[in-house]
């Protein structure tokens, strides 16, 4: 598989970072982990096909972490002229809040006729899943959005990611990270706590307990884009790695 950040940014965009997306290319399959608003922009930027995107899984639904959807659905049907299927995996919620934000954005657009259809499933935390050929588990995590808030472990052809998602420390990290090919985790502060984030020195220490074979702090405030990667790959957008 390889995974490309299309968007590691925090919602104030610190660093001039894109909203949150990662998109992942794997064995006959594409999909994005969160869409937020400017994802639309990252895929015209660095090469991503919006129609090569089969599934989109999202963490909660704040506006930097599934705002991009309208604009990925209406590209679809006006310019990229979309055929297949799109499938949307989120929390529960997820069902009314995405017609209702293509409403505030673009009135009419959600339920305008389209030449492919929008499959939109909801999950909850205990109950893994299978879609498009990536099999789901999602983790209740802490990080109010109105909805659930998910830590997501995410397995393909073989190899495994996790992304915690926006969230304070919770022990369910440490089943959702455990042996993963790449955990991507928030890093928003050094150490300084901030409600409902993870600062990189909580993480560190639970990290010999969760063992994930490489990981990416995400999501950083500008105290920790400042900060030296040490023990992580620093994420930016447009890098890719090889899973």
């Amino acid at each position: 598989m390889r995974l490309t950040v299309l968007g590691c940014g925090d919602a104030f965009g610190s660093g001039g970072r894109l909203n949150t997306c990662f998109h992942v290319a794997g064995d006959g399959t594409g999909f994005l982990i969160d869409c937020g608003a400017s994802a639309l922009i990252a895929m015209r930027r660095f090469g991503v096909d919006p129609n090569g995107i089969d599934t989109v899984f999202l963490t909660h639904l704040h506006g930097d972490h599934f705002g991009g959807l309208p604009w990925l659905i209406l590209d679809g049907q006006l310019v990229s002229h979309r055929r297949t299927p799109l499938t949307i995996v989120g929390p529960p919620g997820i069902r009314e809040r995405l017609p209702a934000a293509m409403e505030v954005l673009f009135p009419g657009s959600s339920t305008a006729k389209r030449a492919f259809t929008v499959a939109v499933r909801e999950i909850v935390a205990g109950e893994p899943g299978a879609f498009g050929g990536v099999e789901v588990e999602a983790f209740a995590v802490e990080h109010p959005s109105g909805a659930p808030a998910h830590a997501l472990r995410l397995a393909h052809a073989g190899r495994v990611v996790t992304y915690t998602g926006d969230t304070q420390w919770v022990e369910a990290l440490i089943p959702a990270g455990r042996d993963a090919d790449l955990m991507i985790a928030e890093g928003y502060t050094v150490e300084r706590p901030v409600r409902f984030h993870l600062d990189w020195a909580t993480l560190n220490r639970n990290l010999p307990e969760i063992a994930p074979r490489r990981l990416m702090l995400t999501h950083m405030s500008p105290e920790m884009i400042a900060h030296p990667a040490e023990g992580y790959i620093a994420a930016e957008d447009g890098l890719v790695l090889e899973l």
